[in-house]
């Protein structure tokens, strides 16, 4: 069961306009190694997981990336909600705008929606967890890649916040695994 709280896991309070940011950040809402493919991945190899441990790690796991989506989607809105036509032109977001105004929709940096093909769910527990595991440090390098394209702190703090969750969730994985082989399943 899921509960709501009306507000972001941490803060996002971007001060200034930055479209060719937005456009890179999205790819963290929409992109084969962002947010929602994580918590799709998760919620759905959670059914599959031997035990209760496994199952409760991978939900509280994707509810989270849930909230990691919600960030991601208020930078990009905070980043982009002042543009005019012009700039939104003139920082290749033209198409976006075309088909999606203003609003947050799921795409990668290049302008590729997202697709379900970005998460695997082989059913084997263990191939998935590994799979997790490489998600989590895919992220982890996205984020420092992003931090690298701004100097703007109110865009760095919530990339180093979403940036330490990819390594906690690397952890919490990698023990589970181990947890796993030493109970020999």
């Amino acid at each position: 069961m899921f509960k709501y709280t009306k507000h972001l896991t941490y803060p996002v309070n971007v001060t200034k306009k930055d479209l060719k940011m937005a456009k890179s950040i999205i790819t963290q809402l929409g992109g084969a190694n962002g947010e929602l493919a994580a918590s799709l991945r998760y919620f759905s190899q959670k059914f599959n997981m031997p035990d209760e441990k496994g199952r409760a790690l991978l939900n509280d796991i994707a509810t989270e990336e849930l909230g990691h989506v919600e960030m991601i989607a208020a930078m990009v809105h905070q980043l982009t909600k002042d543009a005019t036509i012009d700039e939104l032109k003139a920082a290749g977001l033209d198409g976006y705008y075309a088909d999606h105004g203003k609003g947050i929709y799921p795409i990668d940096a290049s302008g590729v929606p997202f697709d379900a093909k970005y998460f695997a769910v082989t059913g084997d527990y263990i191939a998935d967890l590994y799979e997790d595991m490489a998600a989590e440090q895919k992220a982890r390098a996205i984020y420092e890649n992003l931090i690298d394209l701004t100097n703007d702190t109110s865009i760095i703090a919530p990339l180093l916040f979403l940036r330490e969750r990819e390594i906690i969730h690397f952890n919490r994985f990698k023990e589970l695994v181990e947890y796993y082989e030493k109970k020999g399943y």
